[in-house]
């Protein structure tokens, strides 16, 4: 295996996850570091809530095509698509993305929680299995207005959503169930805060109210 090629790959999947989205676009367009604003976070969901929905769409979508290119960068190893440790090579890139995004070298190692950058990098595992854990997402973010719980429970349920659609090799339900534990840690804070009702709530088609609180 050429080491050098190996390591281009794990640094363009770091340096693919490492675009702040959420802070270039507040900082160009709104002249606002989200990072100082709401939950501090550089992610979709803070953006919506400080800047509201023409700033966050951009960021979502920046963010889940960077997870999905450095998964994709898979290709360009040395490893073929149809050998074993392929799967391996693509789940190496999309950990190595979702770290970018959690810490960016170009934002100073303060990102979000990469949410939507795993979702993005999911596509390139399961199209299936992702797509019903979205739509899982927008039920329960659209009755309950918590982004945190949307983002957990569709996590959750991901391995089995995929073995659902078709995708039954172990070591990806068993990937997938690992995510879920990792959507789980990230959101320790936001659990903390539903479990003493401080959570902040966030509206998908229109602009919380700053605070807004269950």
């Amino acid at each position: 295996m050429n080491t050098a090629i190996v390591i281009a790959l794990a640094l363009g999947a770091y340096l693919l996850g490492s675009i702040p989205s959420a802070v270039w676009i507040g900082k160009i367009f709104y002249g606002v570091d989200v990072r100082t604003k709401g939950s501090g976070n550089a992610g979709t969901t803070n953006v919506l809530r400080v800047l509201g929905a023409k700033a966050a769409l951009p960021v979502f979508v920046i963010d889940m095509l960077k997870g999905y290119a450095a998964v994709s960068l898979a290709t360009l190893g040395p490893i073929a698509p149809e050998s074993p440790n392929f799967l391996y090579v693509k789940m190496a890139l999309c950990v190595l993305a979702v770290v970018g995004h959690m810490y960016p070298v170009f934002a100073g190692f303060r990102g979000g929680k990469g949410v939507a950058t795993l979702v993005g990098a999911m596509f390139a595992f399961s199209v299936g299995g992702i797509l019903l854990s979205l739509a899982t997402f927008v039920v329960i973010v659209s009755l309950t207005h918590y982004v945190s719980v949307g983002s957990m429970v569709g996590g959750l349920l991901l391995p089995f959503y995929a073995a659902l659609t078709g995708d039954t090799d172990w070591r990806l339900i068993l990937f997938f169930a690992l995510i879920s534990l990792l959507l789980f840690y990230t959101h320790r804070t936001n659990i903390g805060r539903l479990l003493h009702g401080t959570e902040n709530k966030t509206h998908l088609f229109g602009r919380s109210k700053q605070g807004e609180q269950k």
